[in-house]
């Protein structure tokens, strides 16, 4: 059992206060860690870091940043296998999926922004002011408060870091409080090529340390992954002192089945796809809208493909499907299960099997009706959702009629897609410019990169004649 600290300033130390907190192994229940559950007076070190080191790395070329970030890269692919192993452990990931799905798109994504590093968008100088050159110039926008979430942490950290380096910021990280271990890892490996004070982790909850973090007056920008209740939260406390806001939300991802489709095919991938992370993913395929003619078979088959899938150690290769990421997760799931309606049908799943963790055995509820509970809700776990629609039209308006829908992208459902509203698109970039992911934002979000970039319009005197550069 280990005893985690802190990473401020380029170097571990603990909790000001001393106090620590249990990290468990979410498929045994067993303590792994403890961690530090810092306080307002540890954010204020965090940030004091990261505002002395905003003013050399802000000045640091983009060939030198972007050195950087391919070192980091290369680290988190040496290191690939021990930091999988951390990643299943502490999150209750099935290892295989980490070192298949995350860790080559880790490592991809820091070489992306990397490059971008190197060539930011420009826009051409001109004279629109008899006797001035105006011109735009990209800067830093300083300190960024970073929040990131329990179901994929060391992925979204990366996913975080990357622009925000890139782009000659320095950082404040908070880790969920259940998944501290690969970030904190993490921090330790980019150390390397890191000035001290440019990336800090601190540990702890959201109240304090989150709330601390998010309040404080010399972070410049927040950026949180989490559900929508907490960003409303952050949004709003971000704008007493007018900080930006980089937000990506819950989710509500709906997929549609028409008569004509391949079922077999389809039935394979939506629980794949629904069941991976066991649910717990704000893309996750969770919201099935079946057409009358094939209702019956796909509520069947989703319930066979359910019965397949393998619950156990998250380090053996057969295991499939993990367990939700605490007690507290899992109890959630459970009172939306509990609460269901009566004209719900639990059709397989759903109980707690025998033994230790936190796992739920995957489930698949039929008979469920649009303005249901678990249609209006991100359910966040191993649970599928089944409803019968008869038209095209019915399904279109289904799918987007949810406070946090996603907008159907091809074949028929193009017809009658809509972007809806910016809450609805989880108003933010998704964090990566290298996403995979078959359900689409809003095409408004700002990407990553440009959301930690601030742009500064000046205008300068010409002394010079007007061909000159």
């Amino acid at each position: 059992m280990r005893t985690l600290e802190n990473f401020i300033d380029g170097a571990f130390r603990p909790a000001l206060d001393g106090e620590t907190e249990a990290v468990l192994n979410p498929a045994t229940g067993e303590e792994i860690a403890q961690a530090p559950l810092s306080g307002a007076a540890d954010i204020d070190t965090a940030v004091a870091a990261a505002r002395r080191a905003f003013d050399s790395w802000s000045q640091t070329t983009p060939a030198a940043r972007a050195e950087a970030l391919l070192a980091i890269a290369g680290a988190i692919e040496e290191h690939g296998e021990e930091l999988a192993r951390e990643e299943a452990i502490n999150a209750g990931k099935p290892l295989a999926a980490v070192l298949g799905d995350e860790i080559a798109v880790m490592a991809d994504n820091l070489r992306f922004f990397a490059g971008a590093a190197r060539c930011m968008e420009g826009r051409a100088a001109g004279e629109y002011m008899e006797g001035h050159t105006s011109i735009i110039r990209r800067e830093p926008v300083g300190v960024i408060g970073q929040v990131t979430p329990w179901n994929y942490p060391l992925l979204m950290a990366v996913w975080k870091i990357g622009p925000a380096l890139a782009t000659g910021n320095t950082i404040v990280l908070k880790p969920a409080e259940t998944t501290p271990v690969t970030t904190l890892r993490l921090a330790e490996l980019a150390a390397e090529w890191l000035p001290a004070g440019v990336l800090n982790v601190v540990c702890g909850h959201g109240e304090p340390a989150g709330q601390a973090l998010v309040e404080h007056p010399d972070v410049d920008m927040v950026s949180l992954t989490g559900s929508v209740d907490t960003g409303k939260r952050i949004a709003a406390a971000a704008a007493a002192t007018l900080k930006r806001v980089h937000l990506e939300l819950g989710g509500k991802a709906p997929v549609i089945v028409f008569d004509d489709v391949e079922l077999d095919s389809a039935l394979e991938t939506i629980a794949g796809t629904g069941y991976y992370n066991a649910g717990q993913d704000c893309t996750a395929a969770t919201r099935v809208l079946a057409s009358a003619k094939v209702y019956d078979d796909v509520v069947a088959g989703l319930a066979s493909q359910a019965a397949g899938f393998v619950l156990g150690d998250t380090l053996s290769p057969e295991t499939t499907l993990g367990p939700l990421n605490s007690e507290r997760q899992r109890s959630r799931v459970e009172g939306l299960l509990e609460r269901r309606p009566e004209n719900a049908e639990l059709v397989t799943g759903g109980r707690e099997p025998e033994g230790p963790g936190f796992f739920l055995e995957p489930a698949v509820v039929a008979g469920l009706a649009q303005d249901d509970e678990m249609i209006q809700r991100e359910i966040f776990g191993p649970v599928i959702t089944v409803q019968r629609f008869t038209d095209e039209a019915q399904a279109i308006a289904w799918g987007n009629g949810t406070p946090t829908g996603w907008r159907p992208r091809s074949g028929r459902a193009m017809s009658g897609a809509r972007c809806g509203s910016p809450r609805r698109c989880a108003s933010a970039a998704c964090g990566s410019t290298t996403t995979s992911h078959w359900s689409a934002r809003c095409p408004t979000a700002a990407s990553s990169s440009r959301a930690t970039a601030r742009t500064c319009r000046c205008t300068r005197s010409r002394t010079t004649p007007s061909s000159s550069t």
